[in-house]
C-alpha cells in the first residue's frame, strides 16, 4: 500500500463480497477505514470519517430494497464533494437515473461482477475519486437495448455511433473515446454531433451534463 492510501467507507452486508472488496482495495492503494452493514451506519461513518470514497450496496438491511441507494443520495446531498460508488447485482435503471440527478461528478454505478476484473474495477474507482461519472458497460447496454425495443430514435444510430454513445454514457472524455475506438477526436466530435441530432439532445461539452442527458433519454423510454 502506498504512503497515502485513499480512505474508504464501505457498506456491504454480504460477508464474501465484503472480504473480496477488502483484499482488492488493499492491493489498489485504498484503505478501508470503516465497514458497516446498514444504511444508517453508513451515514454515521461518513460523518465521522470524511472519506475520499464511499462504496455501498444498493440493497441493504432491513428491507433489502433501496436503502443503500437512499443513503448514497443523502450523502451526496449532505457532503456533495464526497465521491460515491454504488454496487448492484442487477441493472436498475431508476437507480442510475437517481444517481445522475445528483449534483456534480464523482459518481459510479457498477455491477458486483465487475469486482472480479480487478484492474478495471480499481481504475473505475480512481476515476470516480477524480470526479468522473462511471457507469458499468452492462448498464449502458441494457438501456440501449430498451431504447431499441421501444422504437426510439436511438434505434436509428449506426454501430459506430452506438459505440461512441456507450462510451459517453460511461463518462469517457472525447480523448478517451478516440483512443478506445482508434479514431481522431475530431471524428468523435462529428459522431457526437450526429448522435445528439438524432436523439434530439442539446449539444453540451460538459461531461456530467452530457451523461445526464443521454442516460435520462435512454432510461426514460
Amino acid at each position: 500500500m502506498g504512503a497515502n492510501p485513499l480512505r474508504v467507507v464501505m457498506a456491504e452486508d454480504e460477508a464474501l463480497i465484503r472480504r473480496g472488496l477488502e483484499v482488492v482495495l488493499a492491493d489498489g492503494d485504498f484503505e478501508i477505514v470503516r465497514i458497516v452493514g446498514t444504511a444508517d451506519e453508513l451515514i454515521a461513518a461518513v460523518r465521522d470519517e470524511s472519506p475520499a470514497l464511499v462504496i455501498t450496496d444498493i440493497r441493504m438491511p432491513p428491507g433489502f430494497t433501496n436503502e443503500g441507494l437512499a443513503a448514497a443520495l443523502e450523502i451526496r446531498r449532505t457532503w456533495p464533494a464526497i465521491p460515491v460508488c454504488v454496487l448492484s447485482q442487477y441493472v436498475l435503471a431508476h437507480s442510475a437515473r437517481a444517481l445522475l440527478n445528483a449534483d456534480g461528478g464523482g459518481i459510479g454505478y457498477l455491477l458486483k461482477q465487475r469486482i472480479t476484473h480487478i484492474d478495471d474495477f480499481l481504475s473505475d474507482l480512481r476515476r470516480i475519486v477524480a470526479g468522473e461519472i462511471v457507469l458499468d458497460p452492462s448498464v449502458v447496454e441494457q438501456l440501449l437495448a430498451r431504447a431499441d425495443r421501444a422504437g426510439t430514435p436511438a434505434a436509428q444510430l449506426t454501430p459506430r455511433q452506438r459505440a461512441v454513445l456507450t462510451l459517453v454514457a460511461e463518462g469517457r472524455s472525447n480523448a478517451a473515446i478516440a483512443a478506445r475506438l482508434f479514431i481522431s477526436e475530431k471524428t468523435v466530435v462529428n459522431h457526437l454531433t450526429s448522435i445528439y441530432m438524432t436523439l434530439g439532445l442539446e449539444i453540451n461539452d460538459d461531461s456530467h451534463r452530457r451523461v445526464q442527458a443521454v442516460l435520462a433519454y435512454l432510461s426514460s423510454r
